[in-house]
């Protein structure tokens, strides 16, 4: 049922494990298959995407990890255990960028509505990420999205050599659940509804 389909993809997984239900080149389709159907304003397709896997993985949570080292207090070591036993400890991570080329353009071809686009864009961005979690999910990941951008930007272009252009957005951890999500609060509807 709908309902149920909700509660199963409604939260992050933190306890995963770096085991995969499915090949690579099954991850590598489930990306791809979000990406290119994931709606966007004038059919911008603006969404960027990166997929690390295996030691490139692992080279992600290591490059947070020490930027974060040098601007966290001294109580980094909760920060560290969070890394590394909630998205180092993950299969994969997908990582998510707006191509602000595209933007630009959008904003120069339709000046009316220059203001909207950099919004939209992140709308898209939305949909891609939420598409790649339900996605990942289906076939047995466990995944949550996290944002350690800005502060890794720089240190994530240079690493993977990216254009200037594709700003971070998202990172999405991704493995095997170990356990369910955790409880989570609710707001009341009749103020968000």
């Amino acid at each position: 049922s709908f309902e149920v389909a909700y509660k199963r993809h409604e939260r992050n997984y933190y306890s995963i494990t770096n085991q995969s239900p499915v090949s690579d080149e099954e991850i590598e389709r489930i990306v791809n298959l979000a990406v290119t159907h994931v709606p966007s304003a004038f059919n911008s397709q603006s969404t960027r995407v990166v997929l690390l896997l295996g030691e490139n993985h692992k080279k992600l949570w290591h490059i947070v990890k020490e930027t974060l080292r040098k601007i966290v207090p001294p109580e980094f070591k909760t920060t560290e255990a969070k890394i590394d036993n909630s998205f180092a400890s993950g299969y994969g991570t997908v990582l998510f960028f707006e191509d602000q080329s595209v933007v630009k353009g959008l904003q120069e071809a339709f000046s009316s509505y220059k203001d909207n686009f950099p919004g939209w864009s992140l709308q898209t961005s939305g949909d891609a990420s939420a598409g790649c979690m339900v996605d990942l999910e289906d076939v047995g990941f466990g995944a949550s999205l996290q944002h350690y951008n800005p502060l890794i930007d720089e240190e994530v272009r240079h690493t993977w050599h990216l254009p200037e252009e594709w700003h971070l957005i998202a990172e999405m951890p991704f493995g095997l659940p170990v356990q369910g999500p955790g409880d989570k609060d609710f707001k009341d509807l009749d103020t968000r509804v």
